[in-house]
């Protein structure tokens, strides 16, 4: 990305860059939809890396999450992230902030400020005895949703609404899950979490959930699998997963800290876009997510998981396209 301008400059653009007007091609924004875009990891992307998901969680993850209950600090990281996401081509967004609703209602706030397109969800859960201090009861849970929602949706911004936001099936007890999931059904709101990201997870979820078939079952059961859902990562998810992913025209966002079989989802006519994983991942340009995603089909094929690797054409639209469905 050379430079960010007005549209309706194109002339003097063109002759300052040394470019024809009739070269120019309209593409669609890039939507980091699902970018998963941990807003509040921004401030250390790239940066702690060197653990699996769980440990990264409790050493780095939630110990920073638990500084956005300041405004002040909320505030700066917050105005940076979505600086960085339009400066690298990001016009919509998915966000994660965290388990504080007056910082999450303020990170909508800074996004109607930049003119960014953006679902914003406040994070909830539960259960979390790695660290408990960055845990809500459920009840509280719940209602501080209800909040940022209700809160939210007064303020009237034109491109910002809110996603319901279970955090993860490790975060969440069941009762917590069918809560927001009623919630999101009364509310016809969209839904955003995480499944399948990581092998210790899975199987923590099965023996958290032992009464349901698979992690995927988990969600849909509780009413949060939807035409309005993505989830993010899926490395895990089954046939039988993907199955009821599609029946429910549920969408999944391929993030970097996995390798996702994108074609073995795409056989299934699951909805698939791509995102950067802020912390997860390593930058908040959706062109290096594009380009993890070539690393990651050229290691399935290496490794004959798959006949055929991706092309960048194909990428390129799950980058765009993909992400707008």
């Amino acid at each position: 990305i050379v430079f960010l301008e007005q549209t309706d400059q194109q002339e003097q653009l063109a002759k300052k860059w040394g470019f024809k007007t009739s070269d120019i091609r309209e593409l669609s924004n890039h939507l980091d939809y699902y970018n998963f875009l941990h807003a509040p990891q921004y401030s250390f992307t790239g940066t702690r890396v060197d653990l699996p998901l769980l440990q990264w969680l409790t050493t780095y993850t939630f110990p920073t999450e638990a500084k956005y209950k300041d405004s002040d600090f909320a505030e700066e990281v917050y105005t940076r992230v979505v600086r960085r996401t339009l400066k690298n081509g990001t016009t919509t967004a998915c966000y994660f902030a965290t388990i504080y609703t007056d910082t999450s209602l303020l990170l909508a706030e800074i996004i109607d400020k930049f003119g960014q397109r953006a679902f914003v969800g406040k994070v909830c859960m539960d259960m979390n005895d790695s660290v408990p201090e960055y845990k809500e009861i459920t009840a509280d849970s719940v209602q501080e949703t209800e909040r940022f929602v209700k809160e939210l949706l007064e303020k009237k911004y034109p491109r910002v609404q809110p996603v319901i936001t279970p955090r993860f099936g490790p975060s969440c007890t069941e009762d917590l899950l069918c809560a927001l999931g009623d919630l999101a059904q009364a509310r016809d709101l969209h839904v955003q979490s995480h499944i399948s990201e990581n092998e210790e997870e899975l199987k923590l979820v099965e023996s958290m959930f032992p009464a349901y078939q698979n992690y995927t079952e988990l969600y849909d059961k509780n009413k949060l699998l939807t035409s309005k859902t993505v989830m993010a990562h899926a490395c895990y998810v089954s046939d039988e997963e993907l199955k009821l992913f599609s029946l429910r025209g549920a969408a999944i966002s391929q993030l970097r800290s996995g390798v996702l079989n994108v074609q073995k989802v795409l056989k299934h006519n699951v909805k698939l876009g791509l995102g950067t994983d802020v912390a997860g991942g390593y930058s908040a340009s959706m062109l290096d997510a594009i380009r993890k995603t070539m690393m990651a089909s050229n290691s399935l094929q290496i490794n004959k998981v798959n006949e055929t690797g991706l092309t960048l054409e194909e990428a390129f639209q799950l980058a765009t396209l993909g992400g707008s469905q």
